[in-house]
């Protein structure tokens, strides 16, 4: 079995930058691993563990700086590192980012069963990425998993939404979108550590996942950001104290006046 987990690196800083583009500038800015890709991880691992027969891939786009959550993720137990890192993939949008992953997947690894990813990413917040990459592999999806299962040859897992907690059955080839489980993503241990640093990263280029220019990155997005700007959120308050409430009520009401 294939398992293809797509994670990505987002600023570890709350001081965010803009390019002139209206893109996250994420030069010179620590980053670390999207908190739910940790969960996407350790649900493929979890099938790992329980399989046997389960090749992991982990694939990302960015910067050379991103092949450390490569690492970390072989760290972790998984199998191969894909680094999709090419200048002409700067500025991309969640259409052109999901294109891209399509692309070098059934390049790469074109017999894939599951391909797992994050439900969103903290950095943009879209929840967009995983369901056009299922659209771009013409595979099924399901959004907001929180486990997978293997039990009588079946997969099935385990959604959970506002008002349910739902189970399907799961027919591969599929994409799978999870969310914060019930349990800790599991910590490298120094083998773990010993194997990432002896394992090469595979670095691909546009050229190298035969793609055009005008399909990745800035040109093969068709989102225009007007705008960005980070908000100034205040967070100041009043303490009324009086021991008389009928002047504590009109204090307020008089304060809840002034915002309607």
């Amino acid at each position: 079995m294939k398992i293809v987990v797509c994670v990505k690196q987002i600023p570890d800083t709350t001081d965010i930058k803009w390019t002139e583009n209206h893109t996250i500038n994420r030069e010179g800015v620590e980053s670390v691993l999207n908190p739910l890709d940790f969960y996407a991880l350790e649900t493929a691992l979890q099938l790992k563990d329980k399989l046997r027969d389960v090749e992991i891939s982990v694939v990302t786009m960015g910067p050379l700086q991103a092949e450390f959550i490569l690492k970390r993720a072989i760290a972790m137990g998984c199998d191969r590192g894909l680094l999709l890192s090419d200048r002409k993939f700067a500025g991309a949008d969640t259409f052109a980012t999901a294109k891209t992953l399509a692309k070098v997947i059934t390049e790469k690894i074109p017999d894939f069963d599951m391909v797992l990813c994050g439900q969103f990413a903290a950095d943009g917040d879209t929840a967009q990425t995983g369901p056009s990459l299922a659209k771009q592999l013409g595979v099924s999806l399901l959004t907001y998993v929180k486990a997978v299962d293997f039990q009588d040859s079946k997969f099935s897992a385990t959604r959970e939404t506002e008002t349910n907690i739902e189970k399907y059955e799961v027919l591969t080839p599929v994409v799978l979108c999870i969310t914060q489980g019930d349990y800790e993503p599991r910590r490298p241990l120094i083998d773990g550590f010993i194997r990432a640093k002896n394992t090469n990263i595979e670095r691909l280029s546009c050229s190298d996942i035969k793609m055009c220019d005008d399909e990745v990155g800035l040109k093969g997005s068709p989102t225009y950001v007007s705008r960005a700007f980070t908000p100034n959120i205040e967070h100041a308050g009043e303490i009324c104290i009086n021991e008389d409430t009928e002047d504590t009520v009109r204090k307020l009401v008089s304060k809840i006046k002034e915002y309607v």
